[in-house]
């Protein structure tokens, strides 16, 4: 019994072996794929017939998003890393005037103004502002690595970047986003050497200013209220999460069946999008849940691997910015579960490559083009250093 240990330490926690890239990077993102295209085409039957007259109006647009996604995918991964760090800054500049823009002439949806118009496409900007924001914050941590560790000013100016993204995601209004752009933000800049004395300071301000945030707004207080008991006001403000809590209720173990949930039919708001998980657990129960879970979880840690490996190589940005895809994708997975789940209050964020969403979509894709192609370059410069060295 003892080669269980070795072969999954050897499968799982080690990159694929004699390949030029990741193929376990590869198979577990298109398998979280296609479980959020099947979850997606079970929970948004009954949504689809209210608004189109159509069951699967959301599958048809889903499956568009995929297949975009992947057609994306195939130029994203002709990058060279080289490129994204060249031009970080204009990426930075591009998503903050994208974030103006939609300010001014976005669509509004459930309150929300978060969306640009572009043909039978809705692009949310703030979504690609968290790409952009990490793809600068990497550049700046390889420029300024010394100032960031020693002193105040290389601390503060990333901050002060991300001030003026949150303000104008904050107009949107979008708190899930800056919280996501917050926390990234702080463990970038944990791995480049800040000091511990910035961190508590850091930390103490943004639970300072997230106070402020949520006591100025009626709703933001009644979202914390129903999180913290739900069952007070069942049909009011805890209505979607009662809701959410009932389906994972009637999942148990092995779930109802896929595509037998009571939910999805019209009881649960939002059921395709930000709670997709809880249909999920639903109709696959516990094991489905577990497995998306494990699934999550190792796709983080493979972008924490890859970005440990480069760093320790030398490779300062791209070790940078493939920690912080990993920090992104953990946390916002946290983030949904928690909602869902009602351990966390509800933000508006989706599962990663599982909800429904284009933009969510097509930018965690191309985050994940980036990390397998950070891992196909250190490959392909080590095989080449090996190749050399045999001759």
């Amino acid at each position: 019994m003892r080669w269980w240990p070795s072969f999954g330490s050897s499968w799982l926690l080690r990159p694929s072996q004699g390949l030029i890239y990741d193929r376990q990077l590869v198979i577990l993102s298109l398998s979280l794929m296609a479980i959020g295209l099947v979850m997606v085409s079970s929970a948004s039957i009954a949504e689809g017939i209210n608004l189109g007259d159509d069951p699967f109006y959301f599958v048809k647009r889903h499956g568009l998003f995929l297949l975009l996604s992947l057609v994306v995918s195939g130029f994203m991964l002709q990058v060279p890393m080289a490129r994204w760090q060249r031009f970080n800054t204009g990426f930075l500049v591009l998503a903050i005037v994208l974030l103006v823009v939609v300010l001014v002439v976005g669509r509004e949806i459930n309150g929300s103004q978060r969306w640009l118009p572009l043909g039978p496409l809705n692009v949310q900007p703030a979504e690609i502002a968290k790409l952009a924001l990490f793809t600068f914050l990497a550049g700046y941590l390889v420029r300024r690595q010394d100032e960031v560790r020693g002193q105040w000013k290389g601390f503060l100016k990333p901050l002060a970047v991300m001030g003026v993204m949150s303000v104008l995601l904050l107009k949107q209004p979008d708190l899930g986003s800056v919280v996501v752009l917050f926390v990234t933000t702080l463990g970038m800049l944990f791995l480049a050497g800040a000091r511990l004395s910035q961190f508590l300071s850091l930390l103490a301000l943004g639970a300072g200013l997230l106070t402020f945030l949520i006591v100025s707004a009626p709703y933001r207080i009644r979202r914390v209220t129903s999180f913290l008991n739900p069952w007070d006001d069942p049909f009011g403000s805890g209505y979607q999460l009662t809701q959410s809590l009932m389906a994972f209720g009637r999942g148990g173990w092995f779930g109802e069946g896929l595509g037998n949930s009571i939910q999805k039919l019209e009881y649960l708001p939002e059921a395709h999008t930000d709670f997709v998980f809880a249909i999920l657990g639903e109709e696959l129960g516990f094991t489905g849940v577990l497995l998306v879970l494990l699934l999550q979880a190792w796709l983080a840690f493979k972008a924490l691997h890859i970005g440990q490996k480069v760093l320790l190589g030398g490779r300062q940005y791209e070790g940078y910015l493939a920690m912080g895809i990993g920090i992104w994708f953990s946390f916002q997975t946290v983030v949904n579960v928690g909602a869902a789940s009602g351990m966390l209050p509800t933000k508006g964020l989706t599962l990663p490559l599982v909800s429904y969403g284009g933009s969510s979509l097509l930018v965690i894709t191309t985050a994940v083009c980036i990390l397998v192609r950070i891992d196909f370059e250190w490959r392909r410069d080590h095989m080449q250093a090996r190749q050399r060295e045999a001759t």
